[in-house]
């Protein structure tokens, strides 16, 4: 008869499950996500040119599934001086390009948000 003992079982399942746990939409990978869509949003306000203020305070985050959101103009938002839906004029000011192109400018600094996102799912691992 051969008898076998295995060290560590039950520290190697706890890994386990720790890690699953920190990859889930639910859990941590959900919450890396949100914090580098607030994190983008931030950036896409700081960007925005300002003449009124409108169009950079109509800057939204919506939540569209698990791990997923999506940050645009709002649709109600107006410029004070002309009445003109921020959501329209936007795009406008985004094409001009360079300075202006506060979407394409956040874009770029995506390797800085998701280096961020991944510091913070590799602080869950074991």
């Amino acid at each position: 008869m051969i008898r076998i003992t295995i060290k560590g079982l039950q520290e190697a399942q706890r890994a386990t499950l720790q890690t699953i746990a920190a990859v889930k939409p639910s859990n941590g990978l959900g919450r890396a996500v949100q914090y580098m869509a607030i994190e983008a949003h931030r950036m896409a306000i700081s960007f925005s040119h300002v003449d009124t203020g409108a169009m950079r305070a109509s800057h939204v985050i919506d939540y569209t599934g698990p791990a997923r959101y999506v940050i645009h103009l709002s649709e109600s938002a107006r410029n004070p001086r002309t009445g003109q839906r921020t959501s329209v004029y936007g795009p406008y000011e985004h094409e001009r390009g360079a300075s202006h192109a506060f979407y394409e400018r956040t874009w770029r600094n995506g390797d800085q948000l998701a280096s961020r996102a991944l510091s913070y799912l590799r602080s869950l691992l074991p």
